[in-house]
């Protein structure tokens, strides 16, 4: 079934908000993003606890929302409509857990996916699309092994489901991405 309206071809993972509740700035360099264009966002808040974590969605919701950008949560709690959020990504941990989609078909679904093993579970459980990382080297990451591209493209072949590349992604890996078989780039500080 497509997504309506699609996907963007960006997807932004903020960075971990700071841990003291002081948003501003953060939300800031959110409303920033989501004015030059980033219409897919993934708040990534893994530090923040539930009550926290729901008040930083609910003003990156509206922010996003401001602009017609969607948002999808990546922490915190397990219901995004309880903020008016467009979905929720698992991780690739809590992925392997599921043992069905976890929400409504009305609602995003995304995975962290690290091998061919996670993405076909994404698949068979009826994720809307998934990241597989790390393509390139990465700074946050360092040592990590990365994919390379034609890992990434036999890996992307393996499903059906939009792939986003994830580590070292930029907005000038965009064309290569796609010629590797992704349906788009994902990213932090590049996107932030």
């Amino acid at each position: 079934m497509p997504i309506d309206p699609p996907l963007s071809d960006i997807l932004l993972i903020t960075p971990e908000p700071p841990g003291d509740e002081r948003f501003d700035l953060f939300l800031d360099h959110l409303h920033h993003a989501v004015v030059s264009g980033i219409a897919l966002v993934q708040l990534r808040a893994k530090t923040l606890d539930a009550k926290a974590y729901r008040r930083l969605a609910g003003e990156a919701c509206a922010v996003c929302h401001r602009y017609d950008a969607r948002l999808i949560l990546n922490g915190g709690f397990d219901e995004p409509g309880d903020v008016d959020a467009d979905g929720l990504h698992l991780p690739s941990a809590r992925l392997m857990t599921c043992e069905s989609r976890p929400l409504a078909r009305s609602t995003l679904v995304s995975a962290a996916c690290h091998s061919r093993e996670q993405l076909l579970h994404a698949q068979r459980i009826g994720v809307d699309f998934v990241t597989l990382s790390p393509v390139l080297p990465t700074t946050s990451h360092p040592g990590e092994p990365a994919l390379g591209w034609p890992a990434f493209r036999t890996l992307a072949a393996e499903v059906s489901l939009p792939v986003y590349a994830l580590g070292g992604m930029t907005h000038d890996s965009l064309s290569t991405a796609r010629t590797h078989g992704a349906h788009g780039v994902a990213g932090i500080s590049a996107f932030w």
